[in-house]
């Protein structure tokens, strides 16, 4: 996992090449990667203890990023936060997807190239392998399966995204250019050549 942890004169740090939505609200200590995005209604909470947002993450519209009084928030690079969820003082590896409304708790830790599936529970301390799908309220490990690559490319496609909202264009993912862009970079990522 490559986002660093701030420096202690350090409040937040957010890359220039990031981009942060307008009614995104971030409070405490925050360090956010290269070409991270923090999407509308997002909220990151670090009174104590520190959030780590990875290179080319995203965080969702409404997600909730806090941490325990213990455990600081460490998100890796190439992972999506899905819309709705709550991380709370917990720790996600590279390429990593975060279904809609789920929950991770303090001390959880979800192993690099997994999939959380909407609407799961992970509870405290719980800890899953890299390549685990995971589901279920409270969540279980239910298959063995590398989602890296997928998940990279969910992340692409939110960074270009992102790049479009920050120039305005609020339509980037239709039409032929999309579909031409999609299928290059979804060769790409096939041979690791993104990384």
């Amino acid at each position: 996992m490559s986002p660093k942890t701030p420096k202690s004169d350090e409040i937040q740090f957010v890359d220039a090449s990031a981009w942060v939505a307008p009614s995104a609200q971030l409070y405490g200590r925050i360090h956010i990667e290269a070409e991270a995005s923090i999407w509308h209604n997002a909220v990151l909470r670090a009174e104590c203890e520190h959030i780590q947002i990875g290179r080319m993450t995203n965080v969702q519209d409404f997600v909730m990023v806090h941490v325990g009084f213990d455990h600081a928030t460490k998100i890796g690079d190439f992972c999506s936060i899905a819309h709705h969820a709550t991380v709370h003082g917990c720790t996600i590896g590279d390429h990593c997807l975060i279904g809609i409304n789920t929950v991770i708790m303090d001390g959880a830790v979800i192993g690099a190239g997994s999939i959380v599936a909407g609407g799961a529970m992970v509870t405290e301390g719980k800890v899953f392998p890299a390549n685990s799908v995971i589901a279920g309220v409270p969540a279980k490990k239910i298959a063995d399966r590398s989602s890296a690559r997928a998940n990279r490319l969910n992340a692409w496609v939110y960074h270009r995204n992102a790049e479009a909202y920050r120039r305005g264009d609020h339509r980037v993912w239709s039409g032929p250019e999309h579909q031409a862009w999609l299928a290059a970079k979804t060769a790409e990522i096939e041979t690791d050549d993104d990384l």
